[in-house]
């Protein structure tokens, strides 16, 4: 496992295997930012670094799409792999796998040093201008310019005994002002009441181009009071290195590219939004006041480098960078029940909408009950997490196919899900308010339906007869297979991919 320390040794990585597009033409903070990072996602293109921004002084740079999808099916979770020390065409499964064996490791805390590169250059006071920044104005209907998209607010209790790191967008006011987006039943919310209850204010760091694990586990569904940059330690066996701000008590990651420091006022409020989000569309709702974040230090990195996520449909930041964790955490927590959970994967393509759960091929045999109770009982366990709180509906399978293909998921659905009796519903759930096919009073009570996709097969059909794919693995000798992908070119094709294998 190789830790990658810094945004830049993440960017270098990420170019050696020719995933990273240097853009030295001048390009516009004004939409064409946000509109090339977009395009890169549809085409599955090389990460945009961008050299030269319009009416921005010389020393900032833009990377677009962080942890976007590689085009090559072998590194198509490059971005995601590297980032959390895996080689480069490490499977979506087994970076699941290996980031919830790390979420049930114990902790490990970060380790404070006297300086970093974070401290090259350092503003306080009346000195602060966030508008040197290539803060980018990214969808056309967004309610204003975004610099905290694929960052960490850091976050303490009063009393000091939990340290949040979580990724929520904040707006760009003015020249020392943000305003934020801090829904109540997060984390976050929950430690900025506690700083209302104490009548002070919030003290944050918003720590922008961090080293390129942090956004992972910051968009983990940890449970309440774990520290997620203790995760990334133990992730690598190792402490993250941060130092201390400069004008509150918090940590700092000690090579982040751009650390804005401050206060979240309980009083002071501004509009804020509206913004295209994780389900796929933009918002033209009207803007809505949000709390003000008073900054009072900025400290940057020479050449700083701001990363950009461009919010929408399918496959981003927002699917990566909090699907994938939070499979890990179903996986986990499942795990954890006894249930005979062998993997979870947040379906990319569903922008996050459909969890899918794979249980044993043998779960009929070793729990002696029926599908619609094991069901039931993922239900509960799931639906009653942090990581619950997020996801409408979960397909529930046999662990017999490639679920990491979405083409496989969705045939796998078709063919197994029953139309009558396949859908199991939870009714009066803990739903977040994003997801456009919710009514207004789900939106307005945070709570709404939601339901598991049955397409368990071995409670159906004795074991002898249980439905078996009609694939190149199953439907022919073993012997014929592998002869047929070994002269795979004789036939007059490329190299078949798993004669590399």
């Amino acid at each position: 496992m190789k830790h990658l320390k810094s945004l830049r040794d993440f960017v270098a990585a990420l170019d050696d295997l020719g995933q990273i597009q240097p853009i030295n033409v001048e390009v516009d903070w004004n939409l064409e930012i946000g509109a090339v990072t977009r395009r890169s996602y549809e085409l599955r293109a090389p990460a945009p670094l961008f050299n030269k921004i319009k009416g921005i002084g010389e020393g900032f740079r833009v990377l677009g799409a962080p942890g976007g999808l590689g085009g090559e099916n072998a590194n198509r979770f490059a971005r995601v792999a590297l980032a959390l020390g895996y080689p480069a065409d490490t499977p979506g499964r087994d970076i699941i796998e290996g980031l919830a064996k790390s979420a049930s490791r114990r902790g490990i805390p970060p380790r404070f040093l006297a300086t970093g590169p974070c401290k090259e250059n350092i503003m306080i006071g009346d000195d602060v201008n966030l508008l040197r920044f290539p803060t980018p104005q990214i969808h056309g209907a967004d309610g204003g310019r975004y610099i905290q998209t694929y960052g960490l607010n850091i976050v303490r209790t009063p009393d000091g005994s939990w340290t949040n790191w979580s990724v929520n967008r904040m707006m760009l006011l003015d020249r020392n002002k943000l305003t934020c987006l801090i829904p109540p039943n997060q984390h976050f919310g929950m430690i900025h009441a506690q700083w209302r209850a104490v009548g002070k204010p919030t003290p944050i760091v918003v720590a922008l181009g961090v080293e390129p694990g942090l956004p992972y586990v910051g968009g983990m569904s940890a449970p309440e009071r774990v520290d997620e940059s203790h995760i990334l330690g133990a992730h690598f066996n190792e402490p993250i290195e941060v130092v201390r701000g400069e004008t509150v008590d918090l940590p700092v990651p000690a090579t982040a590219e751009i650390v804005i420091e401050g206060h979240v006022s309980h009083e002071d409020i501004a509009p804020e939004g509206p913004m295209g989000e994780y389900p796929g569309y933009l918002d033209v709702s009207p803007a809505k006041p949000k709390p003000i974040l008073h900054v009072s230090a900025v400290t940057y990195r020479n050449q700083a480098i701001l990363p950009v996520v461009a919010a929408g449909p399918p496959v981003e930041e927002d699917h990566t960078g909090w699907g994938m964790p939070h499979a890990a955490m179903c996986l986990r927590d499942l795990q954890a029940a006894g249930l005979p959970v062998t993997s979870a994967w947040m379906v990319l393509e569903s922008a996050c909408h459909w969890m899918l759960v794979a249980v044993a091929t043998d779960w009929h045999e070793s729990t002696k009950i029926a599908s619609a109770e094991l069901a039931r009982r993922i239900g509960d366990v799931l639906f009653a997490t942090k990581t619950g709180f997020g996801i409408p509906k979960v397909l529930l399978v046999e662990d017999d196919f490639d679920f990491t293909d979405v083409g496989k998921t969705v045939w796998a659905f078709a063919s197994r899900a029953h139309p009558h009796h396949g859908e199991i519903e939870f009714s009066g759930q803990a739903q977040n308010i994003l997801p456009v096919f919710l009514d207004a009073d789900e939106k307005f009570t945070y709570h709404a339906t939601k339901v598991i996709y049955n397409c368990l097969l071995a409670d159906r059909f004795p074991v002898g007869d249980r439905p078996i794919a009609a694939d190149l693995a199953h439907g022919w000798p073993p012997d014929l297979v592998a002869r047929v992908i070994k002269n795979w070119q004789r036939y007059g094709y490329g190299a078949d991919p798993a004669a590399k294998n």
